[in-house]
C-alpha cells in the first residue's frame, strides 16, 4: 500500500512539472469569489485574474447609414435605414457623467465589488442630448452576450428611456454575429469587445464618427476576462505563474475546457491564451485533434458558463458575467 501510494504522489508531481505551473511566491492572487466547498450551489470558481493578457475593453460605434450594407449572402442591400439620432443620443448619454457613474457602480451594492470601469481616457459628452421624436424613438442596438448577461444594460438603458423617450432594442450575440448584425442593417449602434473586429469594422466602411467624438471607436469601459473551473482545479490553474501557463496546463493535463466558438470577443481573446504550437483558431479542423477535452460551444457567455458548470470543464469568461451567473447559483436566463 505504501508502495502504491508513493508511485501515485510522483506521478502527481511529475504532472505537476509538464504542467509548468508552480506557485508564484510573489503573487498575492486571491481568487473571488472562495466558495465554502460544502455550501456553494455553484462549483465553478475563479482561479485566474488580474492578467495583464485578460484585459477587456467595450466600445461603441454608431452605423454609417451610407455603409455597404449586405445580407448574409453577400449580396447589396439598399434599402436600409439607420436611426443616426437615436444611435447619437444614445452614445451620447452613455458617455455623459451620469451614465459613467451609473456604469462604474454598477455592481457594489448587489456583488460587492466593480463590474464594470471606466477607461482612465475616456471622453465624456457635456452637450445636449436630444429627445425622441415619433421618427427616431426606437434605437436598435446590437452588442455582446457578455454586456447583456451581465445584466448592465438591464441596469442602464431603463433611465435613459425614461428621460428621453426611447426605446431600446437590444440584440445580443457574440460580438462577430453583432457586428454581422449591423453589416446587414440591423443595427443603429454596436457595442462590442474585440479591438480587430471594431478595427476591421470601420476600415470595411460601416461606421461613423458621432458629433463630439473625433473618431469611429469610442472605448469606454473595461473589465477583465477570468480563468474559471472547478473548485478542486486539477490542472493546478490558480497556481500558475500567468494565463498563458494556465491555458497550457489545460492542453497538457486534456482537461475540458468550454469555448465560445462563436467568433465572440471572448473567444477571440481565449484563442490568443493557446500555446502556438497547438494552432488552436477559429477553425473547426484547427481542433478536430483535441476534441475529447475542446468543447466548442458556439453559444452565449451565459449559456456556456452553465455548461462549464455541468461538465466540471474550465472556461473564459468576463467578470461581470462571472459574477451575474455566481450570485444566481448558476441559473442564466
Amino acid at each position: 500500500m505504501k508502495r502504491t501510494l508513493a508511485m501515485l504522489l510522483s506521478v502527481a508531481m511529475l504532472l505537476g512539472m509538464m504542467a509548468g505551473c508552480a506557485k508564484d511566491a510573489g503573487t498575492q492572487e486571491t481568487p473571488a469569489p472562495t466558495p465554502d466547498e460544502e455550501t456553494a450551489a455553484v462549483n465553478t470558481v475563479i482561479l485566474k485574474e488580474a492578467d495583464d493578457k485578460m484585459l477587456n475593453t467595450y466600445t461603441l460605434i454608431a452605423v454609417d447609414p451610407a455603409a455597404p450594407f449586405t445580407d448574409a449572402d453577400g449580396n447589396a442591400v439598399t434599402d436600409v435605414t439607420v436611426n443616426t439620432e437615436g444611435a447619437d443620443a444614445l452614445i451620447h448619454w452613455l458617455l455623459s457623467q451620469e451614465a459613467l457613474d451609473l456604469a462604474a457602480n454598477y455592481g457594489m451594492e448587489e456583488y460587492g465589488e466593480h463590474l464594470f470601469y471606466v477607461k482612465d481616457d475616456a471622453p465624456v459628452y457635456d452637450g445636449e442630448i436630444t429627445a425622441a421624436t415619433e421618427e427616431t424613438k426606437t434605437i436598435r442596438l446590437s452588442t455582446t452576450t457578455s454586456v447583456n448577461d451581465s445584466g448592465l444594460l438591464d441596469y442602464l438603458l431603463p433611465q435613459f428611456e425614461s428621460e428621453y423617450g426611447y426605446t431600446v432594442e437590444v440584440q445580443s450575440a457574440g460580438t462577430g454575429k453583432a457586428i454581422a448584425a449591423a453589416k446587414y442593417g440591423n443595427a443603429d449602434l454596436i457595442l462590442v469587445h474585440s479591438k480587430s473586429q471594431e478595427e476591421a469594422f470601420v476600415t470595411d466602411g460601416f461606421a461613423r464618427v458621432v458629433d463630439g467624438f473625433e473618431a469611429e471607436r469610442i472605448s469606454f469601459l473595461y473589465n477583465y476576462f477570468v480563468l474559471c473551473g472547478p473548485t478542486e482545479d486539477p490542472a493546478g490553474v490558480k497556481d500558475c505563474a500567468s494565463v498563458m501557463d494556465a491555458f497550457a496546463a489545460i492542453a497538457a493535463g486534456k482537461y475540458p475546457f468550454v469555448s465560445r466558438g462563436d467568433n465572440s470577443g471572448t473567444h477571440t481573446k481565449e484563442l490568443s491564451l493557446w500555446p502556438e504550437d497547438l494552432g488552436i483558431t477559429a477553425e473547426a479542423e484547427s481542433f478536430a485533434d483535441y476534441t475529447d477535452w475542446y468543447i466548442s460551444a458556439n453559444a452565449g457567455m451565459g449559456a456556456c458558463l452553465v455548461m462549464a458548470e455541468e461538465m466540471g470543464a474550465y472556461i473564459l469568461t468576463d467578470k461581470a458575467t462571472y459574477l451575474t451567473f455566481y450570485a444566481n447559483d448558476g441559473v442564466m436566463d
